[in-house]
C-alpha cells in the first residue's frame, strides 16, 4: 500500500515548510509518475517534476486536507498531461532520411535546359553525340570554341567543324518537321 502523509507533514507542507514539501513529494510523486506512465507519456519523470515545480508556490492555498491536496496535485498533473498532448500534436515527427524511400525526383540540369528549348530536344537527340555536345556547350552553356575544345579534348578547328555540321543537320531536321506539320 502507498505511503500516507502524516497530519504533521501535511500541516508543514501547507504552511510552506520545505520539509513538508519534501514529504509531499516523496509520498505523492510515485503516484503522479505512475499516472503519466499509464497515460503513455514519453518522459514521465520530467513531467512529474514540472507538476511539483508548479504546485510548490501554491501549496499554502490548498484546502481540504489530504483529499484536497491529492485532488489539487492531480488536477495540475492532468493539466500538464493536456499541455503535453497538445504540444506533441503540434510537434512534427522526426525521422531519419532514407534516400531509398524518397519518392521525389527532379530532372537533371541538362534535362531542364534542354526542356526549356522547346521542341529542339527531340531534334538534338537525332544528332550524333559529339555534334550535340558541341552545340549544347557552345549555345546553351555559352562557351567559346577554345573552352569547348579544352573540355572535349579536340582542336578548335575540329570543334568548329562539329558545330557547322551539327547546325546544318539541325536545320535539315527542323525543315523536315515544318514540312511534316504543314
Amino acid at each position: 500500500m502507498a505511503a500516507q502523509l502524516t497530519d504533521d507533514e501535511l500541516s508543514a507542507a501547507l504552511a510552506g515548510d520545505p520539509s513538508g514539501f519534501s514529504a509531499v513529494y516523496s509520498t505523492i510523486s510515485p503516484a503522479v509518475l505512475g499516472y503519466f506512465r499509464a497515460r503513455g507519456v514519453d518522459d514521465a519523470e520530467a513531467l512529474t517534476q514540472d507538476v511539483f515545480v508548479d504546485i510548490l508556490p501554491k501549496l499554502t492555498g490548498v484546502k481540504g486536507g489530504h483529499t484536497g491536496l491529492r485532488t489539487f496535485i492531480f488536477s495540475v498533473a492532468h493539466a500538464r498531461l493536456v499541455d503535453y498532448r497538445r504540444r506533441s500534436a503540434r510537434t512534427p515527427q522526426l525521422t531519419e532520411f532514407d534516400p531509398s524511400q524518397d519518392q521525389r525526383r527532379s530532372r537533371s540540369a541538362e534535362d531542364e535546359v534542354l526542356g526549356s528549348l522547346g521542341g529542339i530536344t527531340s531534334s538534338l537527340s537525332l544528332l550524333n553525340d559529339e555534334q550535340r555536345e558541341v552545340l549544347v556547350l557552345r549555345i546553351v552553356a555559352d562557351l567559346s570554341v577554345e573552352q569547348v575544345a579544352g573540355i572535349m579534348n579536340k582542336t578548335p578547328g575540329a570543334i568548329k567543324q562539329l558545330q557547322r555540321r551539327g547546325l546544318i543537320a539541325l536545320r535539315e531536321l527542323v525543315k523536315e518537321k515544318d514540312h511534316a506539320a504543314s
